[in-house]
């Protein structure tokens, strides 16, 4: 395929992110991708089947993220932006209502008294949708303000619950705005039965501790009591979802050094049982549908859903055969009555796709793909594989090799995820079709410092064990190689935020293995990245999880320039706050101080995740294009 055509198709943000179905299952509302960055709500009226767009936001300052059914005609939506507060770059998201015909917006804040003595950085997030009836819980960041002189009470400076109207964001409080609260869980009947309590130091600016106290309610209109306590680290129990018909909390904790699940009983005896566990992985969640908690899932090369509700694994496998070229299934929605399901259904050659089914009937209906312009295209599989570490530790990966091809003696890309607290999972990435399609191999490595795999195999963090990250990322180099599939004349690396740091710092460990750098968004001084951290809440959690000392030089791209032989291409945005624009600034001029190939293509606007499909397709195109010159292959 041509490189423009490639690039276009694969460059594309997807055209459904996100889609919800009406209580009723007469309508569907989905937020997608317009022209450049623009997200747009289209509702579609499913026995008509007519489209209307209703609104749209240009990321600027406001990117649409998400909109949910509040009632047969109202939806609650999600917005996300970036601003500057108190002079530093900040992230905020907005919540609000609209009619299904666009009209009657309400934004969903908490209402200010007066001035405003501080801004709200996240105004609220929606924790029970109740029987979509219209009225919803919101756990809302109550904002004091200074009216007639008083300044409001400080029970009021916080996160609290409230139930609102979503016609007209009337309403009241059900859980009294507490200053360190962090979150809710309701029991998906309207009672709020666990909160959490973000733990913080005594200096005035009140610093996280990275340590979490939950509280629990006996009974749903009782006082609180303590359930658990868990840190950043997860030595604790963290409760992720409340079921209200076994009265009961699923929680996740250590088990042999792997997260397990456990139900515990809300009844005041705190009594546990082991729900899921697995040797290998940690167990990722719960699945919820519509507030109700029906399985768990875990992923070791595949994700895989374990279901509590026998109808809900039959549902499943059916589906499954049924659609044997997606056979990873979601349950994504639920109408009121429970008769019809919105699924999504995808795999590693097709994004994905969205279905109605009527559970009455069994009948499936297609509505849209995720990315219809990958129709009738041969996409490359992916492929389990293992490869032995430099020091034989065998280290799980994902291969993907051009469709049609040889397999041997491909030009080949090693490809590490960021985080570095991610993994990578089985499934669509359109990262890696594209290169396949350009005719390159990708391997995916799960280097240890991956998250998921257990306490053993995240080390201290891709971070502070960075040799053993980064010597994981050159040993899926070298296995390309040994086993014929790269010619190791023909090897690069590319990577996205700590998978950049990952492609630069593997230069610095073996310069002469990889012919190629491209870094996006990447991390290069690991100073400056905990001084980015600098007059935020979770400053010192920042710091202590980067590291110190002499780490601090050691692993940091920038301090060793002068070991890269291969050229590096660094793609960054310059309104990026997970990892600022100056490192990648820092790292070209480090690079051409000391003589080496090194460019930076600056996107204007932009932030980490570069959400604009004109930038993306240009910045495959500029990777295809250095990546065959600097190994030496023609353009095309």
């Amino acid at each position: 395929m041509p490189l423009d055509k490639a690039a276009t198709i694969f460059g594309a943000r997807p055209y459904v992110a996100q889609m919800s179905l009406s209580p009723d299952a007469k309508r569907v509302a989905y937020v997608g991708a317009g022209e450049g960055q623009t997200s747009v709500l289209t509702i579609g009226d499913l026995a008509k089947g007519e489209l209307k767009t209703i609104t749209y936001t240009k990321n600027d300052p406001l990117d649409l993220r998400s909109c949910d059914w509040a009632s047969n005609d109202r939806l609650v939506c999600l917005s996300y932006g970036l601003d500057i507060l108190y002079g530093k770059r900040v992230s905020f998201t907005r919540l609000f209502a609209l009619d299904a015909d666009g009209k009657n917006i309400k934004a969903l804040a908490a209402p200010v008294p007066g001035n405003s003595l501080r801004s709200s950085q996240y105004d609220g997030e929606v924790i029970d949708y109740l029987d979509r009836n219209g009225q919803i819980l919101i756990a809302r960041d109550h904002v004091p303000g200074e009216s007639t002189g008083t300044i409001v009470k400080t029970s009021d400076n916080g996160i609290g619950v409230d139930l609102v109207e979503v016609q007209t964001n009337s309403g009241h409080a059900i859980i009294r705005a507490r200053e360190t609260a962090d979150s809710f869980l309701s029991d998906g009947k309207g009672h709020i039965r666990i909160m959490s309590i973000d733990q913080v130091d005594n200096s005035d600016s009140g610093n996280l501790t990275g340590r979490i106290a939950y509280l629990y309610r006996p009974k749903i209109d009782g006082g609180w009591q303590p359930f658990s306590t868990d840190d950043i680290n997860n030595n604790g129990t963290q409760p992720i979802a409340v079921d209200g018909d076994l009265n009961a909390a699923y929680v996740l904790k250590k088990k042999d050094g792997r997260r397990a699940l456990y139900r515990v009983a809300l009844d005041g005896s705190m009594k546990e049982e082991l729900v899921l566990e697995n040797p290998v992985v940690d167990i990722d969640g719960v699945i919820q549908l519509n507030g109700r908690v029906i399985g768990a899932r875990y992923t070791i090369d595949q994700s895989t859903a374990v279901y509590f509700d026998p109808d809900y694994e039959k549902l499943a496998q059916q589906l499954a055969h049924a659609l044997p070229a997606t056979p990873q299934i979601n349950f994504v929605d639920i109408s009121r009555d429970g008769d019809t399901l919105l699924v999504y259904a995808s795999s590693d050659t097709d994004e994905g796709r969205f279905f109605t089914l009527q559970r009455s009937t069994h009948a499936l209906h297609p509505l849209i793909s995720v990315r219809p312009q990958t129709e009738g295209l041969v996409l490359a599989k992916l492929k389990v594989v293992a490869y032995k570490s430099f020091d034989g530790t065998e280290v799980p990966a994902y291969l993907t090799l051009p469709p049609g091809s040889s397999g041997k003696n491909l030009p080949a890309i090693v490809m590490p995820h960021g985080g570095p607290e991610s993994r990578d999972r089985w499934g669509f990435d359109p990262l890696v079709q594209f290169f396949a399609n350009r005719g390159f191999a990708v391997l995916q490595p799960e280097f240890r410092g991956s998250t998921g795999f257990g306490e053993a195999w995240f080390l201290h963090n891709g971070f502070q064990s960075w040799r053993t990250s980064i010597g994981d990322v050159n040993g899926a180099g070298k296995w390309l190689v040994a086993q014929g599939i790269a010619d190791p004349a023909k090897l690069g690396v590319f990577g996205w935020s700590y998978g950049g740091y990952a492609a630069l710092q593997s230069n610095v460990l073996d310069p002469d293995l990889f012919k190629a750098v491209v870094a996006v968004a990447p991390v290069t001084d690991l100073s400056m990245l905990r001084k980015e951290s600098g007059g935020f809440t979770n400053e010192q959690l920042e710091k202590a999880r980067i590291g110190s000392g002499p780490l601090l030089d050691e692993a940091s791209p920038v301090r060793h320039a002068d070991r890269f032989k291969a050229p590096v291409l660094i793609f960054h945005g310059d309104r990026d706050i997970n990892v600022g624009f100056a490192e990648s600034q820092a790292m070209t001029e480090a690079l051409r101080r000391a003589g080496k190939q090194g460019q930076l293509v600056r996107y204007q606007g932009l932030d980490h995740q570069l959400n604009d499909s004109k930038i993306l397709t240009d910045l495959l195109t500029r990777s295809d294009v250095f990546l065959r010159k600097s190994m030496g292959m023609s353009a095309d």
